[in-house]
């Protein structure tokens, strides 16, 4: 009798824990082949799903994420130009592996190049970015390094730009699902690793994306894939439905294919598991701010990034926010100005701050337009 009455709170106590926690927190699997992966949360940067995710591995033309992030970078900082024309050296023309067969000499846009790392995984396009924008290749590896440092990466380095086989040349699922969260900050980025063909040289050379992800699976838009005898079949990769954008790395899937298959495992469990509650998207207008001494009355406040967060399906209902705007300002107002914030709450526990800030420049009034107000004011009593 006591044994089936502890047998029968057992079966209670299992199905109480199965709906308070998350399947991953008791083991939950997925078949996943890789020897490594990570699927994250792109809003929060969480890990909803790994398997050996600090695990130290080549990563292949994967590789290249860092350098697509770099090259990003300073296009956005205003560094370089999509149209300024970057010229092959020797360096980049005797590389092996996938390429566009630049040669010494060769001038091509920053664009190209950009699209032919991005959909081509172009070894030769890698060096000759990598020297526009350093001045050598070991220089551009060194600033690679260096921001894989920034990024907390601690499972990361980098002895090449490309990812041919190098010892010491090393990353992990999880460095490389962050990289790639923080290559979303860049559109151009994703805009690049989400085109399926492209035209070369006028079209004397077709570029086919080699993340095929974007043919065969539903909201898939990037990055890259990697492949070497060494690191066995490899792929970072992003997709997004319904609002919700999830990160996948997988690592030495050991079937030709198998990244993708483990990808899209990987991919159908966080979209069944999880779903995103949205508020306001980035740059929605999210209330105004009165401005004192201004030469307008007030400033609109618009949410510095997305209003929304990840939660287990059917938790949608429990997310609340709240916000806070100042009421009032004093001129000059400059764009990006913090105004407020919004907090996301999950069940009545904080999970997210989302800023609000100005939208445009007020300047300050002049004295003609101080003058007009004040009479305004007299004339409205």
């Amino acid at each position: 009798m006591r044994t089936k009455r502890r047998l029968a709170w057992l079966v209670v106590l299992g199905f109480v824990l199965t709906a308070v926690f998350p399947a991953t927190a008791f083991g939950a699997t997925v078949d996943v082949q890789a020897e490594s992966c990570v699927l994250m949360d792109a809003d929060s940067g969480k890990v909803l799903y790994a398997k050996n995710p600090h695990k130290r591995l080549p990563p292949a033309s994967m590789t290249k994420m860092m350098t697509m992030i770099l090259a990003m970078e300073d296009l956005y900082e205003g560094k370089v130009q999509l149209k300024d024309k970057v010229i092959a050296s020797e360096e980049a023309w005797k590389l092996g592996g996938s390429q566009i067969y630049l040669e010494p000499g060769e001038e091509m846009t920053y664009e190209d190049l950009l699209i032919a790392i991005a959909v081509g995984s172009a070894n030769d396009a890698c060096v000759a970015v990598a020297e526009h924008l350093d001045g050598s290749h070991e220089e551009f590896v060194a600033r690679m390094n260096a921001k894989a440092k920034q990024l907390g990466l601690k499972d990361t380095h980098f002895v090449n730009c490309y990812g041919l086989p190098a010892e010491g040349h090393y990353s992990s699922a999880y460095d490389m699902a962050v990289m790639g969260r923080y290559a979303l900050r860049y559109p151009k980025l994703l805009e690049y690793a989400s085109i399926k063909e492209y035209d070369l040289r006028q079209g004397e050379f077709k570029l086919y994306n080699t993340n095929k992800l974007l043919w065969f699976y539903r909201g898939a838009d990037g990055f890259k894939t990697g492949w070497t005898n060494e690191a066995k079949f490899c792929l970072t990769s992003t997709a997004k439905r319904d609002g919700l954008r999830l990160v996948c790395s997988v690592f030495a899937s050991p079937e030709k294919g198998g990244h993708f298959r483990d990808s899209m495992k990987l991919f159908n469990y966080g979209f069944a598991k999880y779903a995103y509650r949205s508020f306001f998207a980035p740059g929605s207008q999210c209330g105004v701010v009165r401005v004192g001494k201004g030469a307008e009355k007030q400033v609109e406040a618009v949410a510095a990034d997305a209003v929304g967060v990840t939660c287990l399906k059917g938790q949608e209902k429990n997310i609340t926010q709240v916000k806070k705007l100042a009421g009032y300002v004093d001129a000059p107002v400059k764009k990006g100005d913090e105004l407020g914030e919004i907090t996301l709450f999950n069940d009545g526990k904080p999970v997210k701050k989302v800023k609000l800030v100005a939208y445009r420049d007020i300047e300050r009034g002049g004295l003609i337009s101080e003058i007009g107000k004040a009479l305004s004011k007299i004339f409205l009593i």
